[in-house]
Order: C-alpha cells, then structure tokens, then sequence
C-alpha cells in the first residue's frame, strides 16, 4: 500500500521557460525508498472545493536500493492548469501532499537484450536521469547498449540534456541523441538528430533479439513509437510505456 505523506519545498530552478525543477524533502524527516522510474501522487484541491491528484516521476538520481532524502520533479507550466497554479507558485518552504511510490517503469535485472531503447518527449525524461546509477551498473557489466533518443522542439527543451551529455562521455556504452524538431542547436552536436523521435528509430534498426524499448512523455509519441517498434518486430512485452497527459 502507497504510503501518503507531506513533502516541503527546499529548493527549485528553471529548467526551461516552462518547465519547473522542485526539491522537496518529507515534512516528517523519513527518507523516500522507490525504484528509479516509479512516480508520486500530488493531492490538491480545486477552488470549488473538489479533491484532485497529479502524477510526478521522481527525477531524483538514485540507486533503487538506498532511500533518497530529498524527492526531485520537473513540472511543466499549463495554461490555466490548477497543478500549474500549485507547483509552479509553490514557495520555498511550502508544502504539499503527496502520496506514493507508484508505477512499474522500471528498469528489470532479469532482461538480458543486448540494446535498451530509451525514448522520451518533454518531462518524460525524468525517469531516466533516475535510472542513470543503474545504467552505470549494467554497462559496467559488459554486452549491453543503452540508446537514449530525447524529443524536444528547440535546444532549450532539452531537459537535464547536459546531464546526459556528460554521462555519455564517462560510459562509452551510452549513446544521447537530441531530437530537435523545430530548431537546431546554435552549436549543433554530432549526435542530434533532426525530427521526431519515432522516426529516429529506422536509424537504429531495431530488433527482436537485439532490443528492449522504454517509451515516456507524449502519447502521440508513444503511441507513434509503440507502432514503429511493433513493425520493426519487437513484440509488446519488449516495449514498455508510459504516457504523459497534460491535465489542467
């Protein structure tokens, strides 16, 4: 059963004219145990009164076997949204309620494909900077691969894509590919790609034997991704998804 607690804000940056990075710490001084990839519930209420939740993956770099103490999330702006209203006007020192850990978008010890396709758009690459210390992990084992393909419009929306940047410098085994749909960098890399992610993947050639697919942000991606994986010859329980809805 999810545990349900009060989180207190303790520090916060821009991560894009949009998107709003938040640490928070519990209220009741107990650390987080979750695995990389799973997410939280916030709770809030409308102005009328009603109760309404919104899901976050934990972006916190962590391990999956040690509990973090401080709980890490991106938030994009919506328009008029009420999660908008909460999180991106939250002060340092606010709180809110939150429920939690959730989700199975999780990395697997028992998968043994030689490939991991990561895919993402927007703050569904959240769950992957979780993931780093476990990748880290299953490189340093040998025989594996792991691809992140990273949607965004312009060089900007790059979420944490310095990050990634660096860790593919230190792990040769990992592969970041930008995807600007709309505007190249100013000082382009020889990993970006142009477009979309979905139609990256022809790139890639992927394979039944050789791959295992990991799909997070827009549905229109993930659905479009999802289709392409299944041309290609991965069957479902090789392609595993989460979707991301903007709710206002």
């Amino acid at each position: 059963m999810a545990d349900h607690f009060q989180l207190r804000l303790v520090d916060s940056r821009m991560l894009a004219s949009s998107v709003r990075h938040l640490v928070f710490e519990r209220v009741d001084g107990q650390p987080l145990a979750f695995q990389p990839g799973q997410f939280l519930q916030v709770h809030f209420h409308y102005d009328d009164g009603t109760a309404t939740k919104r899901s976050y993956s934990v972006a916190t770099v962590g391990d999956g076997a040690s509990p973090v103490e401080r709980i890490e999330i991106a938030v994009s702006y919506v328009e008029g949204g009420a999660a908008t209203k909460l999180l991106g006007e939250l002060p340092h020192g606010g709180i809110i309620d939150a429920s939690g850990p959730y989700g199975r978008f999780c990395l697997h010890e028992a998968d043994t494909h030689p490939r991991y396709l990561l895919l993402a758009t927007g703050t569904g690459v959240t769950p992957y900077r979780a993931m780093l210390p476990q990748i880290a992990t299953l490189l340093e084992k040998g025989g594996r691969e792991v691809v992140l393909l990273y949607g965004a419009r312009t060089e900007e929306e790059l979420l944490y894509g310095e990050e990634f940047e660096a860790f593919a410098q230190q792990h040769p085994g990992f592969v970041f590919h930008g995807c600007l749909s709309r505007q190249p960098r100013s000082v382009p890399r020889s990993s970006d790609r142009s477009g979309h992610v979905q139609n990256v993947l022809s790139e890639l050639a992927p394979s039944i034997e050789r791959d295992i697919a990991y799909l997070c942000g827009n549905p229109n991606m993930v659905d479009a991704a999802f289709a392409a994986l299944k041309e290609f010859g991965l069957p479902v329980p090789q392609i595993r998804r989460e979707k991301y809805i903007s709710s206002r």
